[in-house]
């Protein structure tokens, strides 16, 4: 463990001790909040790394399968806790946050920053634009629910039996996507250089454990702050899901992305940033669909509101033909952040 990971660990363990002290003191509800996303942001962070440290001793394909199963969380439990807490719209906008997040901020900063250090940047187009494939399959999953209840079709009555289906049919997908990724395929793994290991097995063990217990804590006291914290900032649900949410549980995780385009490494960049887009939209947002019809407290939906619909739509048309010439300029990486804020706007008003 070298003094950078020590240095994120003992931040986090000091972050989370006073995100915990000032949930018992019932401290300033704006403050509490903020230091409690902070909390969240670090124990993904360290999530990240044990995953990575365990991935890296089973070879590529099982490091995809970890990082599908616990890379993501922090995030299902903040989701899970907030659907308990009768908080859907909050839930539904972070995860369509997450990937906007993902696929428009994380990545138009890791293009921006890559492309002013390297200039053009060029990778192997195939593995994103499978990626892309399946981002399409996943926005078609959602406009089909939306599209029924909007259009009043005689399926809106039947709407939950069809989230079901739908939550099915992509978990299936995301399956299908692991075995490929376990079996090697080039269509989804891209070639980079494998790092060693170089925590223990003991320590990467005991530190994901600390580290997912420490997430059930963080997210819980992460979504009984929001609520009055988004009262006394007057932010309204999907704002703080679409945004704050999605950021502090996902998105900064996520700056290896960045780092990677920095040290030149497109092709790995890519797919690392693209594909946790796409295990929230086949995997996470399923999930917990289902789950949502047996926690109690809010059931979750794949029918959304027709701007985030129409936002999720842009980003996976943007991403889409960004990555399909397999090369990248720093104005694309500008002109994807430039249209994330502009979505965000969008929100901040209602």
């Amino acid at each position: 463990m070298n003094k950078k990971e020590i240095r994120t660990i003992v931040i986090a363990i000091i972050i989370t001790i006073a995100a915990g002290i000032l949930h018992y003191t019932h401290a300033n509800a704006v403050l509490g909040f903020a230091v409690t996303a902070a909390a969240l942001a670090f124990v993904a962070m360290i999530v990240g790394d044990a995953t990575e440290q365990l991935g890296s001793r089973m070879g590529p394909g099982a490091t995809g399968i970890l990082q599908s199963a616990l890379g993501n969380l922090p995030e299902l439990f903040v989701c899970i806790f907030a659907l308990r807490a009768g908080l859907d719209k909050v839930v539904q906008a972070a995860l369509i946050g997450s990937i906007l997040g993902n696929s428009l901020l994380v990545f138009g900063f890791a293009l921006l920053v890559g492309g002013l250090k390297n200039g053009t940047q060029k990778f192997n187009s195939e593995p994103p634009k499978m990626i892309a494939t399946l981002m399409i399959l996943a926005f078609a999953a959602l406009a089909i629910p939306t599209l029924t209840k909007e259009l009043h079709t005689p399926a809106e009555s039947h709407i939950h039996q069809l989230d079901i289906l739908v939550a099915i049919v992509l978990l299936i997908v995301l399956a299908a996507s692991i075995y490929f990724s376990v079996k090697g395929d080039k269509a989804l793994v891209p070639e980079h250089d494998e790092e060693k290991a170089t925590w223990s097995l003991p320590l990467t063990l005991f530190v994901l454990a600390a580290a997912g217990v420490a997430a059930a804590f963080v997210s819980e006291w992460f979504v009984d702050a929001l609520q009055p914290a988004m009262k006394t900032l007057g932010i309204n649900e999907t704002f703080a899901g679409l945004v704050i949410v999605a950021i502090a549980g996902n998105a900064i995780e996520n700056l290896i992305g960045i780092q990677l385009a920095y040290r030149n490494k497109a092709d790995y960049s890519v797919s690392v940033i693209l594909n946790s887009s796409l295990q929230i939209a086949i995997g996470l947002f399923p999930m917990l669909v289902l789950l949502s019809f047996v926690l109690g407290g809010a059931t979750l939906t794949f029918v959304l509101s027709p701007l985030l619909l129409a936002a999720l739509a842009l980003t996976v048309i943007v991403s889409t033909f960004i990555v399909f010439d397999g090369e990248s300029i720093w104005m694309e990486g500008l002109a994807l952040i430039g249209l994330y804020c502009i979505i965000a706007a969008a929100f901040w008003w209602g």
